[in-house]
């Protein structure tokens, strides 16, 4: 079920495959809500406001495994929803099972369209980078071993931070002070604060936001095409935050190592893209992981299966290695 890229030859014989499906299937269908995840016994959760910009409360969780006192990495994750739909509610499941392994997971919220539009939310994803590492010795954990992990857009905000995690327009969020506090915060920005990561765990993302917006149209989703247009205004702006364009030209300030997740049967991510994505990163000398799964829909980690219970161990195997340099 899994394949590692070693080489950019693997990639582009793959890419051959993949450009087949550049004519987009004929009944792409939107991945399913999932439902609630339930609270787990090993793993102790505190839901926070962690910022609060222009007013407005942003929420997250917090897990950590009980009965951990060790100094343990930190994991922020972002979730998917076209740019403008989901919460951090919906990613429970991983980050549960993310957590078990021994990790602090905080799983944010973020502004989204319609309310704001690109780079909005790019801002406040550098911010949960900043308030993690702000508040670690708090949670107890290490502020030199912070990743970030993303499904769809979400992956593709994950990305793009981690390329320009100190641009000026990723800044200027006020987060919290006081992390394990329900009341009692004090809210500022704090973009002293580097926001740097030391990788990126991408699951099925959105890498070419303009790519995916011409796909949608072609494959008539009106609800991927609406949240692009939401978000981004115009075809410019997506184009401005390609994650290929961006690693091509050169532009970006780092580049850390990478796991990209793809299901083979994912309507809204077309393989191509992804290969973009591969190719570019490669080609400017990036470390990176690719893992294939067959058969499995967009966003298949949500839900609980044999799939998902891979793809956790897939992901925290990655993430171990990551944390052990």
């Amino acid at each position: 079920m899994k394949s590692l890229i070693a080489s950019l030859a693997i990639i582009a014989a793959c890419s051959a495959t993949a450009l087949a499906q550049q004519t987009p299937p004929a009944a792409p269908v939107a991945a399913a809500a999932p439902t609630r995840i339930a609270a787990d016994p090993a793993i102790e959760e505190t839901d926070t406001i962690w910022a609060k910009p222009g007013g407005v409360d942003l929420a997250a969780t917090i897990f950590r495994p009980k009965g951990n006192s060790a100094l343990l990495p930190i994991l922020v994750d972002i979730h998917g929803g076209a740019w403008s739909s989901g919460s951090h509610e919906s990613d429970r499941l991983y980050c549960i099972e993310l957590a078990k392994s021994g990790l602090v997971v905080i799983s944010v919220d973020f502004r989204q369209a319609p309310q704001v539009q690109h780079p909005t939310s790019s801002a406040d994803v550098a911010a949960a980078v900043r308030f993690a590492r702000m508040n670690s010795k708090m949670l107890n954990a290490n502020p030199l071993k912070i990743g970030l992990i993303g499904s769809s857009s979400g992956a593709h905000l994950a990305l793009l931070e981690s390329l320009r995690p100190e641009a000026p327009q990723h800044k200027g969020t006020p987060i919290s002070n006081s992390p394990l506090s329900k009341t009692g915060a004090n809210f500022a920005t704090h973009d002293e604060v580097t926001a740097n990561v030391n990788y990126v765990v991408a699951m099925w993302p959105v890498s070419d936001p303009a790519a995916r917006y011409r796909y949608a149209q072609r494959a008539g989703i009106e609800s991927l095409k609406r949240g692009s247009e939401s978000y981004f205004k115009d075809e410019a702006n997506m184009w401005d935050a390609s994650i290929p364009r961006i690693v091509t030209a050169g532009e970006a300030k780092t580049l850390p190592p990478i796991l990209v997740v793809q299901p083979g049967n994912d309507a809204n991510i077309p393989q191509d893209m992804t290969f973009d994505l591969l190719h570019a990163w490669q080609a400017r000398g990036g470390k990176l992981d690719y893992v294939f799964y067959p058969g499995q829909p967009h966003a298949f980690g949500h839900r609980p299966s044999e799939a998902t219970t891979d793809l956790v161990k897939t992901v925290a195997a990655f993430i171990k290695r990551q944390n052990e340099k």
